[in-house]
């Protein structure tokens, strides 16, 4: 057995490829994952695989010319851009004597890093221990073979490993309780805001798109942002001013290329709103030249969590850093060829653009405004009650007749509230004109 390093800060990437020349994006990509955890990348190598080698994935003329590599760069660390089994990952150990670690552990190390809040942490260990479990038996090699020989040394191995699973078990179910009471406090929140009446959008996108940016930009709140992969893991919700009145604006985790199934089902309740939004705006780094690729993977993703039929907008983030880009609007039909979907062209860092954004959410939401008159007896209390929540009454007066209200609200709220049992003075909002005039 060698002895891992501790730091594990200078790494080596292997790219495997079947056939073809290599992705080139998927390896920068991964290398950005790489820094993204801590890692200095000291060199990257392709590995054409025609057929996986079970024991380790790669063949052994390839294991030799990584080992050299390591040693002429000071590599201690060997990132593998693919799946790998735990023994494969035992085996590629052993003869690197190096740690090595696939995509999916480095993306829950990433995870493990960056999440802040209670419910991100349950999330991040429980996805970690799932994955562990399948390389318990690592650590244990030295008992392994224990199980049968001499007197007094049968089982101690296979005992210890058991006694491991049961611990990791446990936990795995007590996260598991931990993070449904956190779901079942989420799911009231949310009810909440349906209550509200207040319309929902979530941002989403591929990691590093600007989506914490844009949600900054929009609401004016603090959230972390960095030019950094997956720096937003934890959910941050905020109300937003749109142009014609207001909605509920979700700031998500960013999706990459072959997210980590563990993950996709870890963080269910991040996703979720994603799920239940009304509207997603669906941000894209307009400087990326793999731009219409990374909007394909995350529709994927979207169809993997359940939110591929809802309604998108994409807004193309970054026009400050593509050369002659400016801010526009374009709408099927008027700039927007072959079926493509609606689109603002924005950048969230410098604002150009934002209000562009703020009209078209309006739109989609159904914000237009309405001013009028509406009267109602003094039989509709609950009616005004909830006008004056909304605060959509500009001026009120009263007589023997009831109330007189000079009302100004977004249409979405009329005919939220013309569904609902007010009685039948709010008749008179529908149909349109749904207020009358002034």
């Amino acid at each position: 057995m060698f002895e891992r390093s501790r730091k594990g800060e200078i790494a080596l990437l292997i790219q495997p490829h079947a056939g073809g020349p290599p992705d080139e994006g998927a390896l920068e990509e991964f290398a950005d994952l790489a820094r993204s955890a801590g890692a200095t990348v000291a060199a990257t190598l392709n590995a054409r695989i025609d057929k996986p080698n079970p024991a380790t994935l790669i063949g052994s003329g390839k294991l030799e010319e990584v080992k050299a590599a390591c040693e002429a760069t000071g590599a201690d660390l060997v990132l593998v851009n693919h799946p790998l089994s735990p023994g494969q990952e035992r085996n590629l150990e052993k003869l690197l004597e190096r740690r090595v670690v696939d995509r999916t552990g480095l993306i829950l190390d990433i995870f493990a890093q960056r999440a802040r809040s209670h419910e991100g942490k349950l999330q991040v260990e429980l996805a970690q221990l799932k994955h562990m479990a399948t390389r318990l038996i690592r650590g244990w090699t030295h008992l392994e073979r224990q199980r049968g020989g001499s007197i007094g040394l049968r089982g101690p191995g296979e005992t210890q490993l058991e006694t491991d699973r049961r611990l990791l078990q446990k936990r795995v179910e007590q996260l598991q309780k931990r993070l449904d009471k956190v779901e079942v406090q989420h799911t009231q929140m949310r009810r909440a805001r349906v209550r509200s009446e207040l319309p929902r959008v979530a941002l989403v996108g591929y990691t590093n798109a600007g989506k914490s940016t844009l949600f900054n930009a929009l609401t004016g709140a603090d959230a972390y942002a960095d030019d950094r992969l997956f720096a937003t893991l934890d959910p941050t919700v905020r109300r937003v001013a749109l142009s014609g009145g207001h909605a509920v604006l979700a700031d998500t985790v960013g999706f990459v290329r072959d997210l980590p199934h563990e993950l996709v089902a870890a963080f269910r309740s991040t996703l979720s709103e994603a799920r239940e939004a009304d509207l997603l705006l669906h941000v894209i780094d307009a400087a990326d030249p793999l731009r219409e690729e990374r909007i394909a993977q995350v529709d994927s993703v979207l169809q993997e969590i359940g939110a591929g039929d809802i309604q998108q907008l994409l807004v193309f983030n970054k026009i400050d850093r593509v050369e002659g880009a400016i801010a526009r609007h374009d709408r099927p039909g008027n700039g927007v060829t072959g079926g493509a979907r609606e689109r603002v062209w924005l950048s969230a860092q410098s604002g150009e653009g934002l209000p562009l954004l703020r009209q078209a959410l309006g739109e989609r939401l159904g914000l237009r405004r309405i001013h009028g008159e509406l009267q109602l007896p003094a039989s509709s209390g609950r009616l005004r009650a909830r006008l004056h929540e909304l605060g959509a009454v500009r001026e009120e007066s009263h007589d023997e007749n009831g109330w007189n209200l000079r009302l100004d609200l977004a249409e979405a709220d009329a005919v939220r509230l013309a569904t609902l049992a007010y009685g039948a003075p709010l008749q008179a909002l529908l149909p349109e004109p749904l207020v009358s005039p002034a």
